[in-house]
């Protein structure tokens, strides 16, 4: 009887040791404990009313951070100058200023094959004049560069009103100067009986520079306020005026 009941506690000994070390092994996944420490998990943003909960928890605790316990500098009193400055006792702290307003603009074009003589007697022809009379003027040129020059100049005019925020009414080509460009190597030019020559291709570009002026309609005026000042009327009644080009006394 001992001996059966010894036999049939044996395999109920071994399933419960059994049973223990398979129940301990599904505990303790190596797979799923790295999954856990190692994969990314996006971290939940924690709101302001969660972060100073936690600060003041800390703070009665005495486990503060060090960031969170750094004295704070005391405010000073300021002033507000007329001058636009404000005065403190430690340092000067200026108002930001407005950048000045722009003037001018100033345009080039890119180098390209051409004579700088050439090129000078476009730059002659729309020095001091209003911007669109320049392009209306390049725009029925018989010259080869005109196409080129009347790009440049309406390119220069739509910068100068958006970037610069120029008068678009009352710009003029204030300058317009030519300057040479990079000298280009010297080609051999065949001739005949055997002989060469070197033939070179000047290049030059043409500069100019916008700015706000009178239109044609404010000159024209002008100069009929000028030339009814010269004139003197021959009346009865004394001018405060001086004479104009007084002939001399005596003739001998």
């Amino acid at each position: 009887m001992q001996v059966g009941l010894r036999n049939a506690a044996l395999p109920v000994a071994r399933s419960k040791l059994l049973g223990q070390s398979r129940t301990y092994a599904s505990r303790f996944n190596p797979l799923s404990w790295v999954r856990e420490k190692v994969s990314p998990v996006p971290k939940e943003k924690q709101a302001t009313e969660e972060i100073e909960a936690a600060k003041k928890q800390a703070a009665e605790q005495g486990t503060q951070s060090v960031f969170d316990i750094q004295p704070v500098a005391p405010v000073e009193d300021t002033t507000v100058v007329k001058t636009g400055t404000v005065r403190s006792n430690a340092i000067d702290v200026r108002k930001a200023v407005k950048k000045p307003r722009r003037k001018e603009h100033k345009y080039s074009t890119a180098e390209f094959k051409i004579s700088p003589r050439k090129l000078n007697m476009l730059a002659n022809q729309i020095s001091g004049k209003p911007i669109d009379w320049a392009i209306l003027q390049m725009q029925f040129s018989e010259k080869r560069a005109s196409t080129r020059i009347m790009n440049m100049l309406a390119t220069a005019k739509d910068h100068a009103t958006r970037y610069k925020h120029l008068n678009r009414s009352k710009l003029i080509v204030s300058e317009a100067w030519v300057g040479k460009g990079v000298q280009v190597p010297a080609q051999v030019e065949p001739r005949g009986r055997g002989h060469f020559g070197f033939r070179q291709h000047p290049c030059s570009r043409m500069t100019v520079v916008l700015r706000e002026g009178k239109t044609l309609e404010e000159k024209k005026a002008g100069q009929r306020r000028k030339i009814l000042k010269r004139i003197v009327s021959a009346g009865v009644t004394r001018e405060d005026v001086p004479l104009r080009n007084p002939a001399p006394t005596w003739t001998w």
